[in-house]
């Protein structure tokens, strides 16, 4: 039987839907995501609310929807500090678990540890855009089978997520140097340091794609890690627009989340960093090219900026 014009073109329409559809899955994409806030203090150009306030700004400009994880002992255990973190849940960004006063799993036991995630828990938990996410602090999920195995059984067991982190980057090494130069001259000029910093996470993100592509042979979701620090607070816009100029869609944590790749989980005695650096280890990449810039900590650019008299 001979098939109607309309249902040919249907069937195309379909196929090329289908086909867009997995070309988009497999496109660029990065979910951005925020640790240790809502800091309390203030500090050098902005004050707390200042701060959150130009965060949440930045990402409402671009319509970008994030993830905070709150490390509720910076000030979310107070009432000032609580409605900072609100203002992310209300304004439709994820809220997570970041401990309560971010202590290093290797220095102290499993149990203190897993208490931490709970005290927190009981305080963000009543927020809007609360999610079962946790993410470690240090990136460093246990320096002994006990604590690596201790935490994975935990986090099963009290129905969190591993909140992965690809896209590592030492904004915080950098905020440290504004914070630095600002104190010491409130009106100092910054430019050089904005400068470095976009090209530190531009580095950052061309790396670890390269190595995403390596490792799976594609482009997956990429999950970055910034702070709900004074540096975001000022130059978070530049970035976003960085990234979109770099031809990268932004995408929502929970959609990055439901790449597969986030369901893996690398064995190795002791866990932790980027998930993809993590990979890599496990798969005996050793040091690959460019491997010293992802674990540099910023050296690179703090130095580049030492010479110049910062």
């Amino acid at each position: 039987m001979k098939k109607e014009p309309g249902v040919r073109s249907l069937k195309l329409m379909a196929a090329t839907v289908l086909a867009f559809a997995a070309l988009t899955a497999q496109a660029q994409s990065v979910a951005f995501t925020f640790d240790d806030g809502p800091h309390v203090s203030d500090g050098p150009r902005m004050n707390a609310q200042q701060r959150n306030k130009s965060m949440l700004d930045a990402l409402a400009k671009h319509r970008v929807k994030a993830a905070l994880f709150v490390t509720a002992g910076n000030g979310a255990n107070t009432e000032a500090g609580l409605a900072l973190a609100r203002a992310w849940g209300e304004a439709g960004h994820a809220i997570g678990n970041h401990t309560m006063t971010h202590p290093d799993l290797n220095q102290v036991t499993l149990e203190e540890y897993q208490r931490q995630i709970l005290d927190c828990d009981r305080i963000i938990s009543g927020l809007p855009g609360y999610q079962k996410w946790f993410r470690f602090t240090f990136l460093r999920e246990g320096n002994t089978p006990e604590k690596r195995d201790g935490m994975r059984g935990f986090l099963a067991q009290q129905g969190y997520r591993n909140a992965y982190v690809s896209l590592d980057t030492s904004d915080w090494r950098l905020n440290d140097k504004l914070v630095e130069v600002l104190q010491k001259n409130p009106s100092a000029d910054v430019s050089a340091i904005r400068e470095a910093y976009l090209s530190h996470i531009r580095q950052r993100a061309l790396a670890y794609r390269a190595l995403s592509q390596k490792l799976q042979g594609r482009d997956i979701a990429q999950v970055i890690l910034l702070h709900h620090n004074l540096i975001n607070a000022m130059w978070l816009g530049d970035v976003i627009a960085m990234f979109k100029e770099m031809g990268w869609t932004i995408t929502t944590p929970q959609a990055a989340f439901a790449d597969p790749v986030y369901q893996l989980v690398p064995d190795r005695p002791v866990a932790g960093q980027s998930l993809l650096l993590s990979m890599s280890r496990v798969l005996g990449l050793g040091k690959f090219e460019g491997w010293e810039r992802l674990v540099d900590d910023g050296d690179f650019e703090i130095a580049a900026l030492t010479a110049k008299g910062m």
